[in-house]
């Protein structure tokens, strides 16, 4: 029920961010709603890191967290379709997913190599949404609580490890930031 456009590209930006994690709150709500696809408006268009001022980074990575937390520690069924190439932040909310489902145009890239590491199925352009519907059919055969607790069993300890070192981890975003800007010079 929940369109993000985010125009002219995809961008990772705190308010995309914002809306994100809200929206992924709200859709707890509707116990109807037992799955979601994750896809992108622009095909053809990256999901960038869009440029976060220096006085922002916290609060962008922050964001980056709670829409991370969200997403990855989601009770629904949660599938991403990669229509373009998606590097970053699109390698991440397909990385937090439950499964991942990329069109086979040689054109389009995710990340570095994770393609070839967590478990992508390839199929033709045409056919991502349909293959992403179909495999939220399967996925949906399985009772929600067997589904649940097996999702929380499997994340439990990486949520919890960020949930423990958040502040931690805020500040190592931040301290890598700032360097990052200082050998720039920007």
């Amino acid at each position: 029920p929940y369109i993000f456009l985010n125009p002219p590209v995809n961008s990772l930006s705190l308010h995309f961010l914002t809306e994100f994690a809200i929206s992924l709150e709200k859709l707890k709500l509707y116990r109807s709603c037992r799955g979601v696809i994750i896809t992108s408006v622009h095909h053809q268009k990256h999901l960038y890191l869009v440029n976060v001022l220096p006085e922002h980074c916290a609060e962008f990575w922050k964001a980056v967290q709670d829409a991370w937390l969200k997403l990855y520690g989601s009770t629904k069924v949660t599938i991403a379709t990669i229509n373009g190439s998606r590097p970053a932040g699109g390698c991440l909310l397909a990385l937090c997913c439950d499964y991942r489902i990329m069109t086979d145009n040689r054109h389009y890239n995710i990340g570095l190599n994770e393609k070839q590491l967590a478990g992508f199925q390839l199929v033709p352009e045409d056919k991502v949404l349909n293959t992403a519907s179909e495999t939220m059919m399967k996925w949906l055969a399985v009772p929600d609580h067997a589904l649940q607790i097996n999702k929380s069993m499997m994340r439990k300890c990486t949520i919890d490890k960020l949930l423990a070192n958040r502040e931690a981890d805020t500040t190592n975003f931040v301290s890598f930031f700032s360097r990052s800007l200082t050998s720039t010079g920007k």
